[in-house]
């Protein structure tokens, strides 16, 4: 007979989101008269930029035509996205990354999950908490996470490291030395950035000890503060010991038509062996590429046409944030984040727990968030808003919120 993997049944409850969206629905049918604004999940709303869809168009044209038509995408990527790619992302910021170091896929959550399949299962990983679910959720699935702990709502082989009021929500160094660290800055879900120099400790560190780095840039075109490094090939010596993952969801809106990248440089080695190797082969093997469509509108995110309408796409959403910091500020509550990341991390009032200020907020004033608790022990008593809204309801939201603070 066959069997399962029984590491699925280990997990407790359902995704976050998930959770979530079952609450938000069970709510707005009990109640269809109720206007429901959702600030949780961190799905963009504004249409995809006017040079990415002209480009669209265009690559739908070609695949019309038998002379332009395409059919499988190379294992890697189109050259003309990574070309553009190191050029823009890697080349203009002083990073030496070569365009065959680039594995375009389908978006950064794939590649976050998906990239622990080059590893052993006896790998201890480290991560930030609280930290975006699916780094643990997915090295849960593959049984390298140990026992879950209802109580303490931690697995007994993962390496926690605090991200709390006390240290500026910025990790320290573990005591216990882990084999896979996972960094996401800036973060989610706190919202909050770390320095180069910060940056430079934890890639010292994971060359010292022999650890690979995950490092999630996903946000990094939000970042306006001087010192706040946009990839961590930034910092020397990040070729020998990082991975980075990055999106086109958040920085040009992609969330619906997917699109992402990994950079596995060549000089990451495990002994003799290239991690780039065998992210080549796993790549090849279990995933068939981005449409070409697709990696024809990524491109022309980089064109000038491009750069200047998700510039403003992103300044969109910062003012967002803006106006949700300064809406809670106002209000009372203890903000951080909403600076360098489109996130908005606050404290519960009242003693209230993560999951007892979402209900509030949804039942009291019709407002949906993602309580902290749900991103790891650490989040519990803080909650996060995301400014992917639109403008009115951002607006809207924080009256409500003045108007009926808990």
């Amino acid at each position: 007979m066959f069997k399962i993997n029984d590491n699925y049944l280990k997990l407790p409850g359902s995704y976050l989101f998930s959770t979530i969206g079952k609450k938000v629905a069970a709510y707005t049918a009990a109640n269809p008269d109720k206007e429901v604004i959702k600030l949780g999940i961190g799905d963009v709303t504004l249409p995809l930029a006017p040079a990415v869809i002209k480009r669209l168009h265009s690559a739908v044209d070609e695949m019309a035509v038998k002379e332009t038509f395409k059919g499988y995408a190379p294992d890697l990527g189109y050259e003309f996205l990574r070309t553009t790619i190191v050029e823009n992302d890697y080349k203009a910021r002083g990073c030496d990354i070569a365009a065959d170091e680039i594995f375009v896929s389908d978006g950064a959550k794939s590649d976050s999950g998906n990239i622990g399949d080059i590893f052993a299962v006896d790998n201890k990983i480290a991560v930030c908490d609280p930290v975006y679910p699916v780094y643990v959720d997915t090295n849960a699935m593959a049984g390298r996470t140990g026992v879950y702990n209802p109580e303490t709502e931690k697995w007994s082989d993962v390496i926690y490291m605090p991200c709390t009021k006390e240290n500026n929500f910025v990790p320290e160094l573990p005591k216990e030395e882990p084999d896979i660290i996972y960094l996401c800055f800036p973060n989610n879900p706190t919202g909050t950035t770390i320095t180069k120099d910060q940056l430079q400790v934890w890639v010292d560190y994971a060359l010292k000890i022999g650890a690979v780095i995950i490092y999630d840039a996903a946000y990094e075109a939000y970042i306006s503060t001087e010192n706040i490094p946009h990839s961590i090939y930034e910092c020397e010596g990040a070729k020998g010991c990082a991975i980075e993952l990055r999106s086109f969801s958040k920085n040009a809106g992609f969330t619906g038509t997917r699109l992402g990248f990994t950079v596995i440089p060549k000089e990451l080695k495990c002994g003799d062996v290239m991690l780039h190797s065998l992210w080549a082969r796993r790549h090849g093997t279990k995933f068939n590429g981005a449409p070409y469509i697709i990696q024809a509108a990524g491109a022309a995110v980089y064109t000038d046409e491009g750069k200047k309408e998700t510039k403003e796409q992103i300044a969109y959403y910062m003012n967002n944030a803006k106006i949700i910091r300064d809406g809670l500020t106002g209000a009372g509550y203890e903000v951080y984040g909403g600076v360098d990341a489109p996130y908005i991390w606050l404290k519960t009032p009242d003693k209230m727990t993560s999951w007892e200020f979402f209900d509030y907020l949804l039942e009291n004033l019709n407002i949906v968030g993602t309580p902290g608790s749900g991103f790891g022990p650490s989040g519990e008593g803080y909650f996060r808003l995301t400014a992917f809204g639109s403008l009115e309801n951002t607006k809207k939201a924080m009256e409500r919120i003045k108007a009926g603070k808990a």
